[in-house]
């Protein structure tokens, strides 16, 4: 996942950039206080509702810490109104951001996890550009942002030294997010790179020779052969049901440092559709999943795929409170140079891959009874989401739904539905129109 930020001067603008995904956005179910990693991932929750409402026929991917990330490494430099937004929208206290962000980077990245957890920032600046010491200091404390300066007068240069960065700390996953065309040679002042590499090993991996190319049907009734992977195993799994009377599966399937999941939704019967799950999906919907769950011993089958997608934040953001950042009149960053800015660009960019080992991402009322006899067989063969989050905190690393072929989510949430979404052996799967030929 990356993220970026890019500020340039009033009627110019700060260009930010954040890859990886997140989902939810619902009315709180539980009484107790929101974890400090919950507070961050229930904004990119929000944001992912917001961006699958807006983009119903697309594949969305999303990273909540990401957004959360990007948002309190402009924090510092904010003022007036656009502070209060920033942190309304965190929910985090006045003096919160700093503190809880950091003390969440540093839980997420512990050689504790076992699981591969990069968090990387990053701030190019104009050289030149005179900026305020106490916003390079608070970011260097909290987020330990590196800081570079660049000329962006020749914006394809200074485009290609924030890729090759990016592309470094993505492991070669993310090999461009910025492009020269979003610098104005004239305008811009700085760019704000956030970027998360998670790569986890499952805890029970998936044996190659048991991958199969089997059938998966699309939201549109067409049918795909997709390579599928199948184990039989003990997983934690539960039915949980939405205030309209849908039922749902919930499967968690552990990578081996066992403090990071990904945590699989699927609906229970073949003619309910995902988006009437999606809704209701939030922080405090995926804590009620912790109580109904139990390990059962079952026959999975999910789809090995890579998935990839871009999102804008603006949109969202602003719909969300957060819009003073991007107006040229309203935008207050005198906290991080005299001279007027806003923000005219925020995206985000997230890859994620699933395989027989693990994972590579560059972001209630009932409960299932087992069956007497052999292991009921559990097939991930219809658009579901699916999300990677961080258990001792309930961050949220990645999301992700799949309307027409499956969804993704990884320490971010994710959508997938007319976009493609690339099979291990088939250079790409695309839900409706079938291609030309196409045999189910």
């Amino acid at each position: 996942m990356m993220g970026v930020l890019g500020i340039m001067k009033k009627h110019t603008s700060l260009v930010c950039l954040c890859a990886l995904l997140s989902l939810f956005g619902v009315k709180k179910v539980l009484c107790q206080a929101p974890s400090y990693g919950e507070r961050g991932s229930d904004l990119g929750v929000q944001v992912f509702q917001e961006v699958v409402r807006s983009k119903p026929l697309e594949n969305v991917v999303l990273s909540p810490h990401g957004v959360a990330s990007v948002l309190g490494m402009l924090l510092p430099g904010a003022h007036g109104e656009t502070r209060r937004q920033i942190i309304k929208g965190l929910r985090y206290k006045k003096n919160g951001p700093y503190k809880m962000l950091k003390r969440l980077h540093k839980t997420l990245t512990s050689k504790s996890n076992q699981d591969t957890v990069l968090i990387a920032n990053g701030i190019f600046s104009q050289k030149g550009f005179p900026m305020e010491k106490s916003f390079m200091s608070t970011n260097k404390a909290n987020f330990q942002c590196e800081s570079r300066s660049l000329d962006f007068s020749n914006p394809h240069t200074a485009a290609d030294e924030i890729n090759k960065w990016v592309n470094n700390m993505t492991k070669g996953h993310i090999p461009s997010l910025v492009k020269a065309d979003m610098l104005d040679p004239a305008m811009t002042r700085l760019v704000a790179v956030n970027s998360i590499y998670f790569k986890g090993l499952w805890k029970s991996c998936f044996k190659p020779e048991n991958t199969k190319m089997r059938p998966f049907n699309a939201a549109d009734g067409s049918v795909y052969k997709v390579p599928m992977m199948s184990q039989l195993s003990l997983f934690n799994i539960g039915i949980a049901t939405t205030p309209e009377g849908s039922k749902y599966k919930v499967i968690e399937l552990p990578y081996h440092g066992d403090n990071i999941t990904m945590v699989i939704v699927v609906p229970s019967e073949e003619d309910t559709p995902l988006s009437s799950i999606t809704p209701h999906i939030s922080t405090a919907t995926v804590q009620t999943w912790t109580k109904l769950m139990h390990m059962r011993k079952i026959r999975l089958l999910i789809p090995k795929f890579t998935a990839e997608a871009e999102v804008d934040l603006e949109a969202p953001l602003s719909s969300l409170g957060i819009s003073d950042i991007f107006s040229q009149e309203k935008a207050d960053f005198s906290h991080i140079s005299a001279e007027p800015l806003h923000v005219s660009k925020a995206l985000q960019k997230a890859k994620i891959i699933v395989n027989e080992d693990g994972t590579q991402a560059a972001a209630a009322t009932a409960t299932i009874l087992l069956a007497r006899s052999s292991p009921p067989w559990v097939t991930v063969d219809r658009p579901f989401l699916f999300l990677i989050r961080h258990k001792p905190t309930g961050t949220e690393v990645h999301t992700q739904i799949s309307a027409d072929v499956w969804n993704v989510v990884g320490l971010s949430f994710s959508v997938c539905r007319n976009h493609s979404l690339h099979g291990a052996d088939k250079p790409a799967v695309r839900a409706p129109p079938a291609p030309p030929g196409h045999t189910p």
